[in-house]
């Protein structure tokens, strides 16, 4: 098949076929990816899309996996790995940050407590990486991207750019990226922080981890599954509407928090689309609020 020829001569070793991508997903849940390519640094991440958007292959990118639900029917094309983590900080009157977009977002955070650098607290509990995060403005416990952002380093089809965080237009979990403003890739991505101590960002994080896992399933779950609508809360809407604890085989409504999708074991990606139509269903039935996703579906539907 020349479209394998062309790839094994672009990646070589790197690339695998056939590869189940359950294990790189928050929830384990999903099929099959026709091709994987894992890349180390922002430099091979643009080089492998690169490559890709020469040969025209669609390709889909794979970071923590933890803001994604695949299908059990895999993705066809090919699966970006995003492995690149390489962190430096700048000290200083006005401390910041530059990290790659492979950077579990929660692990920077932690990083930056042990050197007494804060602004990032609220980002502890936030298990996606810091290119899913820039792209759709994640947050969490009052924070978000798009108050840290000085400059997104991106590759496009003209090459690489840094957009500064006005032109991300940023707004509740999206982007200019994420409504389709350009075709880009996020390589690496510069932060503010503030200065402080060890003991003040450490005591921050730990209130915040106390909050999320009293209020949040353990284990495999997706969540926040959907955005939550003007004025109110998903999870108060599915609660309202009666779902918590629904199950449709082993996918469930979490009976500690609705706007989670708990996976009780071999999950199947179509019981759990059934349940997040079933939530919009009810919610929209009851309440007449049409509940959107925040979680993205990926792969063949």
């Amino acid at each position: 098949m020349t479209e394998v020829a062309d790839l094994r001569a672009v990646f070589g070793d790197r690339l695998q076929e056939n590869v189940l991508l359950a294990p790189y997903t928050s929830a384990r849940i999903g099929g099959p990816a026709d091709f994987l390519v894992m890349v180390k640094s922002a430099e091979e991440l643009g080089a492998a899309a690169s490559h890709l958007w020469e040969m025209k292959l669609p390709f889909v990118m794979l970071g923590g996996g933890s803001n994604v639900l695949v299908s059990e029917r895999g993705v066809r094309g090919v699966v970006i790995l995003n492995r690149a983590k390489e962190v430096r900080f700048m000290r200083g009157e006005n401390p910041k940050v530059w990290v790659e977009s492979g950077v579990i977002f929660s692990n920077l955070a932690n990083r930056c407590a042990a050197l007494g650098l804060g602004g990032l607290e609220w980002a502890a509990t936030v298990p996606g990486t810091i290119g899913g995060a820039v792209h759709g403005n994640a947050g969490a416990f009052g924070g978000e991207v798009a108050g840290h952002l000085i400059y997104a380093d991106l590759l496009t089809e003209r090459g690489r750019e840094q957009w500064p965080v006005e032109k991300l237009e940023y707004g509740y979990r999206t982007s200019s990226l994420k409504r389709g403003a350009a075709r880009a890739v996020v390589l690496a991505a510069e932060l503010s922080l503030k200065n402080a101590t060890v003991e003040e960002v450490s005591v921050k994080i730990a209130q915040f981890s106390a909050r999320r896992k009293a209020t949040q399933p353990p284990g495999a779950s997706m969540g926040s599954m959907f955005k939550n609508p003007p004025g109110d809360f998903a999870g108060r809407l599915i609660d309202a509407a009666g779902l918590k604890g629904t199950r449709i085989g082993n996918a469930e409504i979490s009976a500690v928090h609705g706007n989670f999708f708990v996976n009780r074991g071999e999950t199947r990606a179509s019981d759990v689309r059934a349940l997040i139509e079933l939530a919009q269903k009810e919610v929209f039935e009851t309440f007449g609020v049409h509940l959107e996703l925040e979680v993205e579906l990926i792969g063949e539907w």
